[in-house]
């Protein structure tokens, strides 16, 4: 039996941050079921032809160059105490110290009618393989369920390859969980102006049919196809830990339970990624986090601390952004929305500028609001509208965020500018936006 002194069940982004950050300076090895690595976030964009589907695969050379071992098998049991990882082929390993990367996968929800044809979720390379098959071969009809970023960028996939798109949320905007409703409105409005139908405030009861879904019955009024429809969820994820029920690992709901440096409750024994419960930076409160740029910081932490440095880390601010059809958007933190919710009485700030100088002839629009707790004048979130990518803007907020900085700091933010790529020097989104809240305050 082949010992490692580090073992890694799983092969996605925390996986791969980990063995690139080791470097081969120990015995290392990752056991991946799927084929390939995907890259998760590409995958609408190869159903919409803007990519082929080989790229969005990642290359074996990233862990296997990194001088680890790459194992293609299924993990079906671990033993705690032999350390030792049986899989499917049959085959056992043993390691000094394991980690638990095994990510999430999506939700399909209990209602009738999620057994029939083409009912499916979207994470794997063999969901984008059928939808892309599917699609070649005529899909005339198609129906996304859950409005936020997956559901959003798939949802434009298939109706920019002249599918017929349907897409339902419960709730009464898209990316209910990342924009407020006043920053999305122009967007969700062009979004349906492209061709996607929008079935908003409103809930999937059950699917009806005898093959194929014939017609989905919603909380308010149905949806009847003349052909045989694509159904995809996308309404949430779950960690993928069913193999440790039953074991000493402390688990929750939300995933596999650790502290600041990715140990759970056993000695030797860590998780990063998906699989682990999320908790929020801002609240402490256990959070939605299944993001790569949250599994990423904690596969590089928990690799730095292995080679005998001493990291911690205070949580997740859930930066995200993605594009819906001529809009770029992102948040982190919390929301207006959340932080009321979460009983913080706040401020809110917000600029309208332009990408350029507003002079420059192909000037856009951007738009920013923050969210400020009154009380200590920390910037809890906030959010980003623009003609052009937002994660830089994103970014600066989540470093506001993170490092506790004050509003009436943020007002002294000293900043660049130029023609092409910022709005006149007299100005600066972060700064205005800072400026009108403080004159509330």
């Amino acid at each position: 039996m082949e010992t490692y002194e580090i073992l890694i069940i799983g092969g996605g982004p925390a996986a791969i941050t980990i063995v690139k950050n080791l470097k081969g300076k120990k015995k290392t090895a990752i056991i991946r079921p799927e084929d390939h690595s995907m890259i998760y976030c590409a995958m609408p964009y190869a159903i919409e032809g803007i990519l082929s589907l080989e790229k969005t695969l990642k290359k074996d050379k990233l862990v296997t160059d990194a001088g680890a071992t790459l194992i293609r098998d299924i993990v079906t049991k671990v033993d705690f105490e032999s350390k030792t990882v049986t899989t499917e082929k049959g085959n056992s390993y043993g390691y000094e110290k394991l980690i638990i990367s095994t990510g999430a996968n999506p939700i399909l929800p209990p209602i009738e009618g999620t057994n029939l044809k083409n009912v499916m979720t979207f994470k794997t390379e063999s969901d984008l393989k059928y939808i892309k098959n599917i699609v070649d071969n005529g899909l005339k009809e198609a129906v996304v369920i859950g409005a936020g970023a997956i559901g959003i960028e798939l949802s434009q996939a298939l109706n920019k390859v002249n599918v017929k798109t349907y897409l339902i949320d419960m709730a009464s905007t898209i990316l209910p969980n990342m924009m407020d409703e006043d920053m999305i409105v122009p967007v969700q409005k062009q979004l349906a102006e492209s061709g996607v139908l929008l079935y908003l405030d409103n809930k999937v009861s059950s699917l009806k049919g005898s093959n194929y879904v014939e017609e989905i019955i919603l909380e308010k009024g149905n949806i009847k196809f003349k052909s045989e429809p694509l159904i995809v969820f996308a309404v949430g994820m779950k960690p993928n830990i069913d193999i440790f029920k039953n074991t000493k690992l402390e688990l929750s709901k939300s995933g596999i339970v650790i502290n600041n440096k990715m140990e759970t409750n056993i000695p030797n024994v860590y998780a990063v990624g998906d699989c682990t419960e999320y908790k929020s930076a801002i609240t402490g409160d256990v959070i939605l986090g299944k993001l790569a740029t949250n599994a990423v910081p904690m596969g590089r932490l928990l690799a730095k601390n292995l080679l005998g440095e001493n990291r911690t880390y205070s949580g997740f601010y859930n930066g995200a952004a993605t594009k819906v059809v001529d809009y770029f958007v992102g948040s982190t933190g919390l929301s207006e929305k959340a932080a009321k919710y979460k009983g913080y009485d706040i401020v809110v700030g917000k600029a309208n500028f332009t990408t350029t100088f507003p002079i420059m002839p192909f000037a856009k629009d951007v738009e920013i609001k923050l969210i400020v707790d009154k009380n200590t004048k920390k910037i809890l979130g906030g959010q980003v509208v623009s003609g052009e990518p937002v994660t830089d803007k994103v970014d600066q907020i989540t470093m506001a965020v993170q490092f506790g900085i004050t509003i009436d700091k943020l007002t002294q933010f000293s900043y660049s500018s130029q023609p092409y790529q910022s709005f006149f020097p007299a100005n600066n989104l972060l700064t205005h936006a800072a400026e009108q809240i403080v004159s509330q305050l």
